[in-house]
């Protein structure tokens, strides 16, 4: 069940806020709990039970842990607790969505070795969301190993939070310590957050509709065509950034929202991006719930910075190409991470020059900022070239056809993305400008005017959208 299908804005999600607003609260989670499995299981019933399972993992290791510290026990007595669940989550997780992956690349390297062995793959079914779900249930566990929360007394509570339907297929990725608290406890539901939450919900069916979709067969036809000329990559790569951005922001924008109707506040998982003026600075911007994620269980217990510049940079590239392997299980998404990886690690040699660069040419006041973000633009979409194409040689074709980036270039493609992509432009201005991400709450925006802002955008999704495409961080 997709948030821009009817069955779901027509059917599940007026009738799930109708029912919700006339219960009490514990009551109110239960129905949560009813109303998530049936929309999880609208997919494929089957999906429920690895998510059942590890988040059955993950309580018992967390009431066991959260025993051991109420005993007072050495750190090693709930330390097996823990690694049972990092290691059964993961098994999952490493079954489902990367057997294959493995299996063939094993027998690639065999025969290329001159060893004949046939490829053994198995037609297993990847579940929806289960790299989102399985990070956000280890990120319980190891905070209650930590010590930095207490594990939840209530199975059903721990398996809300989990579950909850809004973030569960593509996040955000949210943390026990914020999201639990909002299930046991009683929730508020004002009128600012309302108000709140529709506007994100019109903002995202906006971008994911008016933009993504309309931008999805101009990407596809770029990452189709045989042997493309260096144009017809830079439109398609340029197109794809503002497609996978819209496509993502937007719905996690219509997740926050649909929370915001029932007095949930989920943590904010992108905040312009596009106008970051470094690597380290794009990954404060970008998908945020992922890349903290990344950097609290991963990158800090590597060492994070506490260590020498060598293994910095180590922990840096480790830290991203498992980011890169956790969107899917293929060589161009692990080289996405690498590439990201050296663009981060590349920055942090060369900041003091960049700091001197800075100084110097910055003969008018903003100037090199706004070199450095357009450099950053330009870093990234070569980024989402390695990200969305469908093989290696794929890849190499398309970066040699970059080398004259302008060959055979169509202006009518080039104004068809303009404007597709000209509304966004607009919106991201004013929140940068003002700092207001709800831009219809900045000076630039009086009332009526946001009336016709909101009237427009409900025009345009309506009978101006694309062809409705799944989103698509939903395969991973």
């Amino acid at each position: 069940m997709l948030f821009n299908s009817l069955e779901f804005l027509v059917g599940f999600l007026p009738i799930v806020l109708l029912i919700y607003y006339l219960l009490p609260h514990r009551v109110q989670n239960t129905f949560l709990v009813l109303a998530s499995c049936f929309f999880y299981a609208s997919w494929d019933w089957r999906f429920l039970l690895p998510l059942l399972v590890t988040t059955s993992i993950d309580y018992w290791a967390a009431q066991r842990m959260e025993a051991s510290l109420v005993l007072n026990e050495p750190t090693s007595a709930r330390k097996k607790y823990l690694i049972t669940s990092i290691v059964l989550n993961l098994s999952l997780l490493g079954f489902f969505k990367y057997f294959n992956f493995f299996a063939d690349s094993a027998t690639l390297l065999a025969n290329t070795l001159g060893f004949n062995i046939g490829t053994r793959t198995f037609e297993i079914v990847l579940p929806i969301a289960i790299s989102f779900y399985t990070f956000q249930a280890l990120s319980y566990t190891i905070d209650v190993y930590r010590g930095e929360i207490h594990a939840t007394k209530s199975f059903w509570d721990f398996f809300l939070a989990v579950l909850y339907f809004p973030h569960l297929v593509a996040g955000p990725i949210q943390r026990a310590a914020t999201l639990i608290p909002q299930v046991t406890n009683p929730r508020i539901i004002s009128s600012e957050k309302i108000r709140e939450g529709l506007h994100l919900i019109v903002w995202g069916f906006f971008k994911k509709i008016v933009i993504a979709d309309n931008l999805a067969p101009i990407v596809n036809a770029a990452f189709s065509t045989p042997s493309p000329s260096g144009g017809v990559v830079t439109v398609g790569v340029i197109a794809f950034a503002f497609q996978i951005y819209c496509d993502f922001s937007g719905y996690t924008d219509i997740a926050r929202g649909i929370a915001k109707l029932m007095g949930f506040e989920f943590m904010l998982n992108f905040n312009l991006p596009y106008f970051a003026t470094n690597p380290a600075d794009f990954w404060r911007r970008w998908h945020i719930s992922l890349s903290t994620w990344l950097r609290d269980y991963l990158y800090k217990p590597l060492g994070g910075n506490r260590t020498s510049t060598i293994k910095v940079y180590r922990n840096l590239m480790i830290t991203m190409v498992l980011g890169g392997l956790w969107h899917g299980a293929a060589w161009n998404f692990i080289l996405w991470g690498f590439y990201h990886g050296f663009l981060l690690t590349a920055h942090r040699v060369m900041q003091p020059l960049l700091l001197l660069m800075g100084k110097t040419f910055n003969f008018t006041p903003g100037l090199w900022k706004w070199f450095t973000v357009l450099c950053m633009f330009v870093l990234t979409c070569y980024g989402w070239l390695l990200f969305r194409a469908t093989s290696l040689n794929q890849v190499v074709e398309m970066s040699i056809a970059l080398l004259n980036p302008l060959e055979g270039i169509q202006r009518d493609l080039v104004k068809q993305v303009a404007l597709i992509i000209s509304p966004l432009l607009v919106v991201q201005i004013i929140q940068f400008r003002s700092g207001m991400l709800f831009f219809t709450q900045a000076k630039a925006f009086p009332r009526f005017l946001a009336v016709i802002a909101y009237t427009l955008m409900i025009y345009l999704s309506v009978f101006h959208g694309g062809q409705p495409q799944a989103f698509v961080y939903f395969q991973f």
